[in-house]
């Protein structure tokens, strides 16, 4: 039984290797992909990103090769971009072009038979990771593992978006300013990869995830908008608020959408922004200030939060704080 799991970040890791051989190849392969074996004169090309529990990495193989996973420790999706792939999972054999991903589980045998100059996007998706993610989505503990099919169609549908995003990944790896490399986005993205992989393939949960959902009761909505009202100043996640309803991160959004009229985080901002005019109003200029203000309300980027509080009063804080009787 898998339940929701704590969150957990660590520090991106990025390696931009042209060309690696023989032991060193391995070893490249091994700090990333473990465990695997590669046999024959390997000669890599290597294009990797770590963003906490999610890696992808771009290898490019020069000649023909062999890899061998004597038991996956974590999820596994190959995407070739380029010449052919040819696996082996647990004894039965698929092969993928461009147009076909091939994913393992964890615990599965796998051998990876590369044609010579094939190129592959290769996604590395930590156990305990997806299952806390799909745990997410769905509002309750779920039996792991996930029973991912051996492969499936890149050309249509949501798995032919999800590929996208994963190249996009890929992309923004020759740019050291990219966006992907800020702690808050490469949150978002890594969550996107999952939630998007999860939408994408078919397994046991599928019909339960992408079915319509009901509107959740007013006493699980009502619990969340007590807790805002507590603390609005705590920075709270969606799935974090969707836990305090006791209810999945889709249901709870149909809920506040029907009860509420809004999105659970656009009525948290809402109350921020709320709050922060009363203490503008009431407060005194000597004593504080509007970055004051808005960090003590959970605003931690000054601009968009005067953005937000002009749009909402039709004043800049600072014109509120300097009007106060």
């Amino acid at each position: 039984m898998v339940d929701a799991l704590p969150h957990v970040t660590s520090a991106r890791d990025t390696v931009y290797l042209d060309s690696v051989d023989g032991e060193r190849a391995r070893q490249v392969l091994n700090r990333f992909y473990p465990p695997v074996s590669a046999d024959g004169d390997l000669k890599l090309g290597v294009e990797v990103i770590r963003l906490g529990p999610l890696t992808v990495g771009h290898l490019t193989f020069a000649g023909s090769s062999t890899l061998d996973f004597p038991s996956l420790a974590a999820y596994h999706v190959t995407v070739p971009t380029t010449g052919l792939v040819r696996a082996r999972r647990d004894g039965h054999e698929v092969t993928a072009t461009p147009a076909t991903a091939l994913a393992f589980r964890p615990g599965d045998r796998v051998q990876l038979r590369q044609e010579p100059n094939t190129a592959e996007l290769d996604v590395r998706i930590e156990t305990w990771a997806l299952e806390a993610e799909l745990v997410t989505l769905l509002g309750h503990p779920i039996d792991g593992p996930i029973d991912l099919p051996p492969a499936f169609d890149l050309t249509e549908g949501p798995a032919h978006s999800w590929s996208r995003l994963i190249r996009l990944l890929r992309d923004e790896l020759d740019h050291e300013s990219s966006l992907i490399f800020e702690p808050l986005i490469a949150e978002q993205l890594c969550s996107s990869v999952l939630s998007g992989l999860l939408l994408s393939v078919p397994h046991r949960y599928t019909d339960e995830l992408v079915a319509p959902v009901g509107t959740g009761p007013p006493r699980p909505i009502r619990r969340v908008l007590d807790t805002i009202s507590t603390e609005p100043e705590r920075a709270f996640t969606v799935g974090e608020l969707a836990a305090i309803a006791g209810m999945s991160i889709r249901s709870l959004q149909s809920g506040f959408r029907r009860h509420v009229g809004s999105a659970p985080m656009t009525y948290l901002q809402q109350v921020r922004l709320t709050r922060a005019h009363e203490t503008l109003r009431t407060g005194d200029p000597a004593v504080i200030t509007v970055a004051d203000v808005a960090h003590r309300w959970g605003f931690a980027h000054l601009g968009r939060f005067a953005s937000a509080y002009r749009k909402r009063f039709g004043e800049s804080p600072s014109e509120t704080l300097r009007t106060t009787t």
